[in-house]
């Protein structure tokens, strides 16, 4: 009981880590969950650091990329712990467009 709450960093949790098989390290790497663990606040800042490092790489991406090229999607964020994942915003249509800009021009009466 008391080791599952020792960090990761500790001597105990890495001579756990080590002695395991390379099949047992990949099956918990495949089902590993960060969101469920406990994080500090320094994990939590350098989880920020490396959103935005990504979002800036993106928008250099973008800015460099042909008009009519098709853009890559914007990188997901690091799971945080107790966050689920976030839901996509919707992209407006071109028949969404036209009813809102109806909509705007009065058409709502």
């Amino acid at each position: 009981m008391f080791i599952e709450h020792l960090p990761p960093e500790s001597h105990t949790m890495t001579a756990l880590r080590n002695a395991l098989t390379p099949e047992q390290l990949a099956a918990q790497a495949e089902g590993g969950e960060p969101e469920k663990s406990r994080w500090s606040q320094t994990e939590q800042l350098l989880a920020v650091v490396a959103d935005r490092v990504a979002r800036l790489e993106w928008v250099l991406i973008c800015v460099n990329t042909e008009k009519k090229s098709k853009r890559p999607d914007p990188p997901e964020p690091i799971r945080r712990p107790g966050a689920g994942p976030r839901k996509r915003k919707p992209q407006l249509t071109n028949t969404s467009a036209d009813r809102l800009f109806e909509l705007l021009q009065g058409g709502a009466a």
